[in-house]
């Protein structure tokens, strides 16, 4: 009787999650951990997966995308229960989704792309989001002037940012993009201030406006500015709503707007896509956009010059 009690006990557990033999194992897998974007999506999902009795697993391939879809081999071998992709662009690995697909390993993306194989990639407007800064960025420029270039094509979300920025040039022939500089990852914001610098050195007073297809860059470009040329009147606008860049807008610094995405709550988002893949069922859609805001010194409640 006693080791029947105890059977009927071990069972209990395991049927309640007790013990790791039915736990449901989640790998995040990203190239970029070291945006502050990137991982507090990593962060965020992970907790979410906690409150679902999930065990998630991160993995950084530090911006190598080979790695990358190494690793992704290695989960799907694993046999773990599903894949989260954040920030990247699925076709760049679109072999290693086939591969987790013929497994029956269900993938979902954050801030990344659609593509078959993708149950549901949640993220923001990314084109609608470089519109949005660059009309803000060239009407606080009373419509024209010289404007320099931060971007990372790399990433799926900011190339549609890029895309965004030529479209609305189109409707400003007055601004110029005198300079551009691709955006170096891990260390965009170190990146982006000695690019600045450099810039800065070349163009001087020239230069009338900064567009920051993320904030990093824009952060290293108004650490340059306040080193190189402080007094200049240059206006720094950026995406993600990272607290430093929000932070340098309420000082009243050359950093005038930030786009902040919900970084967050795409991961409840996605988190609650795959429960309901887990379940049986399908995602809403296969691309859910969550809204994001500008934010300005004016917005925040601080009073600048």
């Amino acid at each position: 009787m006693r080791k029947l009690a105890l059977s009927l006990v071990a069972t209990a557990s395991l049927l309640c999650g007790g013990t790791s033999a039915f736990a449901t194992n989640v790998t995040i897998l990203t190239p970029y951990i070291s945006s502050i974007p990137t991982n507090d999506m990593a962060q965020t999902f992970k907790s979410e997966g906690a409150k679902r009795g999930w065990t998630v697993t991160i993995i950084d391939t530090r911006n190598d995308f080979g790695q990358l879809a190494s690793r992704i081999e290695d989960t799907v071998n694993a046999k773990t229960d599903a894949i989260v992709l954040i920030s990247t662009d699925a076709s760049q690995v679109g072999d290693q989704v086939d591969l987790a697909a013929k497994a029956n390993i269900p993938v979902i993306s954050l801030d990344g792309t659609k593509r078959n194989n993708v149950a549901v990639n949640v993220t923001s407007n990314n084109f609608e989001l470089g519109v949005q800064l660059s009309e803000a960025l060239f009407k606080a420029l009373g419509g024209k002037g010289n404007i320099v270039k931060f971007y990372h094509s790399a990433h799926p979300g900011v190339r549609q940012r890029e895309l965004g920025l030529d479209a609305t040039l189109k409707k400003y022939p007055d601004i110029k993009v005198i300079a551009d500089h691709f955006v170096k990852v891990p260390g965009p914001v170190d990146d982006g201030r000695v690019a600045m610098e450099n810039i800065l050195r070349q163009y001087g007073n020239k230069i009338d406006g900064v567009w920051a297809a993320f904030d990093d860059p824009g952060i290293g470009s108004e650490l340059a500015t306040e080193s190189e040329l402080p007094n200049s009147k240059l206006i720094i606008m950026g995406i993600d709503g990272n607290a430093q860049a929000v932070n340098m807008i309420k000082s009243c610094t050359h950093y005038k707007a930030t786009i902040r995405q919900d970084f967050a709550k795409m991961a409840e988002v996605g988190a609650t896509q795959l429960a309901k893949i887990f379940a049986g069922g399908k995602t809403d859609s296969d691309e859910i956009s969550v809204p994001a805001v500008l934010l300005t010194a004016e917005s925040l409640g601080a009073k600048c010059p």
